[in-house]
């Protein structure tokens, strides 16, 4: 008896092609894609050590907790890692990165989060690349989080390296990923003898066995349900409009920012940097936010959660990514936090009236088209 999870269709070369065209359509670049079959993590971490070795100056901007892994495998590589750190509930300052560059003119690498999706804070892509570019330096910057639901410019921004997942904005699968890279970037690890070769963390054997070749052999073994889920989601994508998925998880923000303060609680990140795929708050002193969310929950599936990693005390988490960045969504998580605040005796007047802001605000960013 066939099974469709069991006896997938055979992906040929030419199908996996179209797909790595379709990704690069979608990303709006002219850099190659190539898609690993692997969480985002694995061609994160392989650029690192790919573009690292000793006598290597990069600067990474810390603005944790995802920020701080690639300053770590460039440290392993022997290359000498200046650090950025962001400063409390803020994303990165350029003014920072410019100052850092200042004092170390021999940086040659430098590499950041856009969207730093555990504490919903944004950097600022554009400032931060446009320094770097300046400087001379290969730009690395991580869009797990912010492809689909923010502005990617990979070309305008002149990234050399960008990698990105298909499990967040995109509703797609989290076991193959997605690397763009310049040329620049590829003759960078083609002269570093210490690039992986020959293994899962190499880049330069999918340049040398895919892309620099008739491309009728797929590197490795396919995974076909990764690859099927990708161009599934890629078309409910294109079918809804990339313009109009953003346009959903800013609603979705929105929302989920106005209700917050409604019901007398603050956003952990500021306005001007907020990511559209999650929100943050700040619990109020005295409570722990896992407890809170615990009871917010009560046993159902909402899209809360606590902070990750020290955040995990003090922050809550609204996840509206993806298919999550819906009204419903973000007023049932406002709801819950209502009514698990203060032991459940919050008014429930003042819930209705966080729920009205998040309708209003919601509304106010779609546009008169209204909810998709």
């Amino acid at each position: 008896m066939s099974d469709a999870l069991l006896d997938p269709p055979a992906i040929q070369p030419a199908r996996f092609g179209q797909l790595e065209a379709s990704v690069a359509s979608l990303l709006e670049t002219r850099l190659e894609v190539v898609l690993p079959q692997a969480e985002a993590v694995l061609p994160l971490e392989a650029a690192a050590r790919s573009l690292g070795r000793p006598g290597t100056f990069a600067l990474n901007l810390n603005s944790k907790p995802y920020g701080a892994a690639f300053g770590r495998w460039l440290e392993a590589t022997g290359a000498s890692v200046v650090g950025v750190e962001a400063e409390g509930h803020n994303a990165i300052r350029p003014e920072a990165v410019e100052e850092a560059l200042k004092q170390n003119p021999s940086v040659s690498v430098v590499s950041f989060v856009h969207v730093e999706a555990a504490s919903g804070v944004a950097n600022d892509a554009e400032a931060i690349a446009g320094l770097a570019r300046a400087h001379g330096a290969l730009i690395v910057i991580d869009v797990v989080a912010s492809f689909g639901a923010q502005e990617v410019r990979l070309d305008e921004w002149a990234v050399d390296v960008a990698v990105a997942g298909p499990q967040k904005a995109l509703a797609g699968p989290a076991g193959i990923s997605i690397a763009a890279l310049s040329r620049r970037a590829w003759d960078a690890m083609a002269d570093n003898p210490g690039a992986p070769r020959d293994s899962m963390l190499s880049l330069l054997d999918w340049k040398a066995r895919w892309l620099d070749t008739d491309r009728s052999a797929i590197p490795g073994t396919p995974s076909p349900l990764e690859i099927l889920a990708l161009e599934a989601a890629l078309q409910r994508v294109e079918a809804e409009g990339l313009v109009a998925v953003r346009r959903r998880h800013r609603a979705a923000a929105a929302a989920s920012r106005a209700g917050i303060r409604a019901l007398g609680l603050s956003p952990f990140a500021a306005d001007a940097e907020a990511a559209f795929v999650a929100t943050t708050l700040s619990v109020p002193d005295g409570l722990d936010a896992r407890s809170l969310i615990a009871r917010a929950r009560g046993g159902r599936q909402i899209a809360l959660s606590p902070g990750i990693g020290e955040l995990a005390r003090s922050v809550a988490r609204i996840d509206h990514t993806g298919q999550r960045a819906r009204l419903d969504v973000v007023l049932e998580a406002l709801e819950a936090i209502g009514g698990a605040l203060d032991d459940g005796r919050r008014a429930p007047a003042l819930v209705q009236q966080a729920l009205a802001a998040a309708e209003h605000a919601f509304s106010s960013e779609m546009g008169p088209a209204g909810s998709p």
